[in-house]
């Protein structure tokens, strides 16, 4: 799956007091992988920012002189997101600013992006999983164990970055496993075999081993600093180190 992690900063709030989008922030994942491609820009909105806005991103009304105005950008900025999963931590709030942006260049249909997308919002996740807490991106760092020590200032693109590891680390695991057999079309796709994603399917006999990669010093000592966030976050072990230590005991035993 393709998916776009996504934020932007605005004039200030609410969309129908007139406010506009200053700056927008995305990155591509694939496969859970960021690809290393990105969007971002800094826009023009023909008004200024309310002061408690800008002291939250810290965006001027001086430096956004000779931007370009979100029609210059519009169809770059839709063909990034279009079919893609849009990821966005308190989603109604983008969406809207963004629907409007495409609402006021006359695209109507392209106002709605869930039209085009679909979205996840991570705040309505981490509600879910953590109720009662709270589920700032800030807070949701902390708990996940995910550096935001650069985040001084609210930034699109450094908030979509650092929006990616939460949401990656939230959600960890293998979200699925697709072995690879003997395809009704010949080429090892599986297209055309009516095999799912969760369905097991066998190897071919003749296949090239797989080739093992060792853990190297550098993985393993990175491998205990991300242990020991997961540990700080949760309050306990995480479950990996719980079995290594069960297995140490059951050996020695």
């Amino acid at each position: 799956m393709r998916s776009v992690v996504l934020d932007t900063e605005t004039t200030g709030m609410p969309v129908t007091d007139g406010h506009r989008v200053i700056e927008i922030g995305c990155v591509e994942l694939m496969g859970r992988r960021l690809t290393g491609r990105h969007f971002h820009v800094y826009l023009q909105p023909d008004r200024e920012s309310d002061e408690g806005a800008i002291g939250v991103h810290g965006i001027t009304n001086e430096f956004l002189v000779g931007k370009p105005r979100f029609a210059e950008v519009a169809d770059e900025f839709f063909e990034f997101i279009k079919g893609a999963q849009l990821i966005i931590h308190n989603a109604a709030f983008d969406v809207g600013f963004i629907n409007n942006e495409f609402a006021l260049i006359g695209q109507q249909d392209r106002a709605d992006i869930t039209q085009h997308c679909t979205v996840l919002d991570t705040l309505m996740m981490a509600r879910e999983r953590h109720p009662g807490q709270r589920n700032s991106l800030d807070a949701l760092c902390k708990r996940y164990g995910v550096d935001n020590s650069g985040r001084e200032l609210h930034g699109a693109l450094l908030d979509s970055e650092i929006l990616a590891d939460v949401y990656l680390t939230m959600t960890g695991g293998q979200t699925s496993l697709s072995l690879a057999g003997n395809a009704s079309d010949g080429n090892g796709s599986g297209e055309g075999s009516g095999n799912t994603a969760t369905e097991i399917r066998r190897l071919p006999a003749d296949r090239q081993p797989c080739r093992v990669i060792r853990a190297s010093e550098n993985d393993l000592a990175e491998h205990d600093v991300r242990m020991a966030a997961i540990a700080k976050a949760a309050g306990a072990p995480a479950l990996w180190v719980q079995l290594q230590e069960a297995a140490a005991a059951a050996r020695q035993a």
